[in-house]
């Protein structure tokens, strides 16, 4: 078997010389480094948040990775809750219907988009209408938005580099909803932020 000195060059002594560590050709890495190494990202965390406006991201575009669920936004924790379907309607003003939808950004960030859904007379403000829009557009293009407070819109932007295609997590939707909302479920009038809404609990 071969040691790592083998390469080592013999000086006009005959004595063995020590290889430089620095030395570029050894320590040089090819272009498919890490490939093939038997190792998977794991998902640990998943946020529920709007795509902020640096970067660029796509949607999920299997139907299959998007829900319509009532979110209870508690703002005094800036947090998001999940309101179970039957609990909702108690909670007018609280709980929000909202499209939750996979999405990704060009860096690999995985998370969940709250939009807004219209209300039982169809109504949506612009903001909202423009985020249900782009959703549909961004899962096949790379998008950016941006906040045009003097227009009360979105601008949508659309990359003009050719990203690489998502590369998406082995994860359902059950999945990212058991991790962004793990024990972020409103299923009783008794839970904590409902009983601090009511003002029982400080």
């Amino acid at each position: 078997m071969s040691s790592p000195h083998d390469d080592a060059h013999v000086d006009d002594d005959g004595d063995r010389a020590i290889p430089n560590p620095f030395d570029p050709k050894k320590l040089r890495i090819g272009q498919r480094f890490g490939e093939g190494q038997d190792v998977r990202r794991v998902l640990v965390s998943v946020q529920v948040r709007k795509p902020h406006r640096q970067e660029f991201f796509r949607t999920h575009p299997d139907p299959e990775m998007a829900i319509e669920a009532a979110i209870l936004e508690f703002r005094q924790d800036r947090q998001s809750f999940i309101v179970t379907p039957e609990l909702a309607p108690y909670l007018p003003g609280e709980a929000v219907p909202k499209l939750l939808i996979a999405t990704i950004t060009n860096h690999g960030a995985l998370f969940l988009w709250p939009i807004r859904l219209p209300d039982e007379q169809g109504r949506l403000d612009e903001w909202n209408t423009v985020a249900l829009e782009t959703s549909e557009r961004a899962k096949t293009k790379w998008i950016r938005l941006m906040a045009n407070m003097g227009a009360g819109t979105y601008d949508v932007l659309e990359a003009s580099a050719q990203f690489p295609e998502p590369v998406w997590p082995e994860a359902n939707l059950q999945k990212l909803l058991e991790i962004a909302f793990k024990g972020r479920v409103i299923d009783s009038m008794d839970h904590f932020v409902l009983r601090r809404l009511r003002g029982e609990t400080s």
